[in-house]
């Protein structure tokens, strides 16, 4: 089995304070022990274990339910594992209590008592009496291979091993002894598993594999990681388990190794000015990384300073416990001070400022605005003025002051108008940068009804006063605003205006009088000018004086002027005023119809066919006039000429409708001219006689003409006729264009030909050479090659009889002077000269200068310049004159060589 040795040193007591001493026993059911003594701190905290309290069942199996007899302060696992209850102080006085235990079933019960040590209570002469460090040794088990039971040794209760962190060594540090009783007949091999140990952070911790001695090697930090969870192992030197592994806690005992960190180095919060004591305004966090359980975790809060002072230094308290802050004392005042700036500390070991640590922050406090303020006019009384029928016009500025925070609804004025406008002429609008109000005219006000207006205006803010502020008098001002008389426009009584009047009314009669009145009664003005503005027809005019209206032509109502009866026409009022106004009325004249227009046939043309049954035409009569003027209508035909009546008769079928027929059987096709009297029924009636053009034919089984060619033909009107006599001009005239154009086109092509063969154009005798003399250094070049060849066209292919002007007769070819291969730089000039006589002699060479090329070059020739040379005969000896009947392609030569001197 596994021992436990407790050692005897110092060190040994600060690695595993908590101890539990007891005896060997017979199984039997109920605890181990009757008392269990444990070294534990003096901080406990909360859900913090402290020893295990092992119950034996002895194999029944039972269901037991443990308690405490100081249940507030430690409670009991299941599993017998005591617990505090809650976080607390020991006192150095030893603490005990009673653990029940009790059979849910048979509610047979049993208890032990247990001891808890501070370790300051170990003295330290009891410290150096110890001499061996703790060992865990392997309890003993049932051997189940064997016929008669074993005493099983007592379970053994393994606290928790207590390391502090931050240890500063040496290292490896011993921790306990690990062995079991087997060790003495066999060897036997100890190792651990776990975190820390093989598992990561691998090599915390190591045992001694022989001696089974548990070390750390290092120092830990609780911050990293609070307990490690080990197991122990033992196997002989073949790797076979000789004891079940048992479970070692390592608890890593807090240091006050960290200092407060608040989660934010500024902190922001607002409060309401005006507010009571005791109102909460923000609260500010700090967070320590070491054990929160522990005194090492425990902060507290304070105000260090306030700034500013004003009114009182003491503004603010914080919570210490929580961090909240709250106000103290009453006078807050946004207008006087805006912001207050707190430095708030935090410190560990419940705010210990020996032994706790601390760090800062800053709390920034905003006072915000609330509406105790009211907005108050700068002046009692505001004046503005207003031109009469104007709208939109901005006649007075309203200005008032808040000491409220600018641009926002405790500082935004809203105003409004208490009197002085029971019409609702005004209206003031806010503008927003400024606060001002802008009374402004929304209705036209007359000048000659109302000359001034006294508003009374109440200034207000968006949102209510705060509680117990109350509206001052310079909340509320007087408007006094002055209407300006101006030229108003002359308007018509009526507008419009309607008069009824029979249509037929001669020119120059008097139709009525259309005067217009001029508001303005306080201006001195002459009388008004009067004249047409708009007359569709123009039958109307008007007297610039007296505004009467007279006709100047017939009114028809026939007129295409007049929709439905009625005649407009607009008429212009004007005064003489600064500046000069006008208005404009409208005359509606209402035409009453008169019989003046006589009935028509409707349609013009007809077309009957030759068949043996009698065959009518359907005639429709139309008449401009209205009832009583128009239908039902009678129709007639006239007595002449005899053979209408003769061959054709007429039936009325209703008021507007009648039927023509035809009396005989047999009618020759054509076009035949049927006219019919028409009369309506007016009062006089009224007649016309309308020529019906009827088309006789004979027809086929659709209806339709056969013999229509002839009859066209014959029966051709004058209308068509002038019709076909404008088509013949009009391609005669096409015809006579073409020609003229094509004429001037041949004129153009032969003045552009010129007197020579185009065959021959000089274009074809000008040659493009790509040798160029190389200079002074080239000495190879034949001067024979500067003469024009031969072979460009050669004379015998062309036709006897056929030869340019400028083109060189057939002669034997002149002897050019032929250069040295190496000539002296010295005859140079002579060589030249010789040259020019030759070209000049030459009764091959063209009637005029022609430009020469030569190869030879000189770059600092002694020769002397070719501007001295002179042909040996001159220009002026020709006579160029002929090139004026060459064309115009030649007048430019012209000009230049011919004309006389010039």
């Amino acid at each position: 089995m596994f021992k436990c040795l407790c050692g005897s040193g110092p060190k040994s007591l600060q690695k595993a304070p908590i101890k539990a001493t007891c005896e060997g026993i017979l199984c039997k059911t109920g605890f181990s022990e009757d008392v269990y003594n444990a070294v534990i701190s003096r901080s406990v905290r909360e859900g913090q274990s402290l020893l295990n309290a092992r119950f034996r069942n002895c194999g029944e199996n039972r269901k037991v339910q443990f308690e405490s007899s100081k249940p507030e302060d430690f409670t009991a696992g299941e599993d017998g594992v005591i617990y505090a209850a809650r976080s607390l102080q020991l006192s150095t006085e030893p603490t005990e209590f009673i653990v029940y235990a009790k059979d849910k079933e048979t509610q047979e019960e049993w208890h032990m008592t247990v001891k808890l040590t501070l370790e300051s209570a170990f003295t330290e002469d009891s410290v150096k009496d110890q001499k061996k460090i703790e060992e865990i040794v392997f309890p003993w088990q049932e051997n189940k291979h064997s016929s008669h039971l074993k005493r099983q040794k007592r379970d053994w209760v393994i606290p928790p091993i207590n390391l502090p962190e931050n240890s500063r060594g040496p290292f490896p540090q011993e921790l306990v002894r690990i062995r079991s009783d087997r060790d003495k007949s066999l060897s036997l091999r100890y190792s651990v598993t776990g975190p820390g140990a093989d598992q990561p952070p691998t090599g915390i911790f190591i045992i001694n594999p022989i001696s089974g001695q548990l070390s750390v090697t290092k120092p830990l930090d609780r911050e990293q990681i609070a307990s490690f969870h080990l197991r122990a192992h033992a196997v002989d030197v073949n790797g076979n388990q000789v004891e079940n592994p048992i479970d070692i806690v390592i608890n890593v005992i807090d240091m006050n190794d960290n200092r407060p960190e608040f989660l934010h180095q500024v902190w922001n919060g607002t409060v309401a000015e005006g507010s009571k004591p005791g109102t909460y305004v923000m609260t500010v966090t700090a967070i320590d990384a070491d054990d929160p359980n522990a005194l090492n975790g425990m902060l507290r809060y304070r105000i260090l300073s306030q700034a500013p002072s004003s009114p009182s230094p003491n503004m603010f308290t914080i919570n210490n416990e929580t961090g909240d802050i709250i106000t103290v004392a009453a006078g807050l005042d946004r207008e006087k001070v805006q912001q207050y700036t707190l430095i708030i500390q935090a410190t560990d070991m419940e705010g210990n400022p020996t032994y706790g640590l601390s760090n800062t922050a800053t709390a920034v406090i905003t006072v915000t605005d609330v509406n105790d303020n009211p907005p108050e006019f700068t002046a009692m009384t505001f004046y503005g003025e207003v031109p009469e029928n104007r709208v939109d016009v901005i006649v007075a500025n309203l200005t008032v002051t808040d000491k409220d925070q600018p641009h926002t609804p405790a500082w935004n004025a809203v105003y409004r108008m208490t009197g002085g406008d029971p019409t609702g002429r005004f209206t003031i609008l806010t503008d927003p940068n400024s606060n001002d109000g802008l009374v402004t005219v929304v209705k036209p006000i007359d000048f000659e009804t109302n000359r001034m207006f006294v508003l009374t205006v109440a200034a207000e803010n968006q949102v209510p006063l705060a509680k117990g502020i109350q509206h001052p008098p310079q909340s509320t001002a007087t408007v006094s605003i002055t209407v300006i008389d101006v030229n108003e426009s002359p308007y018509f009584v009526p507008n419009p205006k309607l008069i009824r009047q029979e249509e037929g009314l001669l020119a120059g009669n008097l139709l009525t009088s259309f005067t217009a009145q001029d508001p303005d009664r306080y201006m001195q003005q002459t009388t008004l000018r009067y004249s047409k503005l708009s007359d569709p027809a123009n039958w109307l005019k008007i007297d610039p004086v007296n505004g009467q209206i007279t006709t100047t032509a017939v009114l028809d109502r026939e007129s295409l002027y007049v929709q439905n009866n009625m005649y407009n026409a607009t008429f212009l009022a004007s005064d003489n005023g600064i500046p000069p106004m006008s208005g404009t009325g409208t005359l509606q004249i209402y035409l009453l119809d008169i019989n003046d227009n006589a009935p028509q046939v409707n349609p013009k043309e007809a077309t009957t066919c030759e068949t043996p049954q009698p065959n009518a035409i359907n005639i429709t009569a139309t008449d401009p006039d209205i009832d009583p003027n128009a239908g039902p209508f009678a129709f007639e035909l006239p007595d002449s000429p005899a053979s209408i009546k003769r061959n054709w008769t007429i039936i009325r079928i209703s008021g507007d409708h009648a039927q023509l027929s035809l009396r005989l059987r047999f009618l020759e096709a054509g076009i035949y001219d049927v006219p019919v009297i028409i009369t309506d029924s007016g009062n006089p009636h009224a007649s016309s006689t309308s020529v019906l053009k009827v088309k006789f034919c004979q027809c086929d089984i659709n209806g339709d003409c056969t013999d229509i060619d002839r009859i066209v033909g014959a029966g051709l009107g004058t209308g068509a006729i002038i019709a076909i006599l404008l088509c013949i001009i009009i391609l005669l005239i096409l015809v006579l264009m073409f020609v003229v154009w094509m004429k001037r086109r041949d004129k153009e092509r032969q003045a552009k030909q010129l007197l020579i063969d185009p065959e021959d154009d000089v274009r074809d005798n000008i040659l493009k050479y790509d040798e160029e003399g190389g200079g002074e250094e080239d000495q190879d070049y034949d001067l024979s090659q500067l003469q024009q060849p031969d072979t460009v066209e050669p004379d015998a292919i062309k036709p006897v009889g056929i030869r340019r002007l400028d083109e060189r007769p057939i002669h034997a070819e002149p002897q050019y002077p032929v250069r040295s291969a190496a000539p002296h730089p010295g005859d140079i000039g002579d060589f030249i000269n010789e040259g020019l006589k030759a070209a000049d002699n030459d009764p091959t060479a063209p009637p005029y200068d022609s430009l020469l090329v030569f190869d030879y070059e000189g770059s600092g020739s002694t020769a002397g310049s070719l501007s001295s040379l002179n042909s040996s005969s001159s220009g002026g000896e020709q006579d160029y004159d002929y090139l004026n009947d060459w064309g115009p392609r030649f007048k430019k030569l012209a000009d230049m060589y011919g004309g006389g001197d010039d």
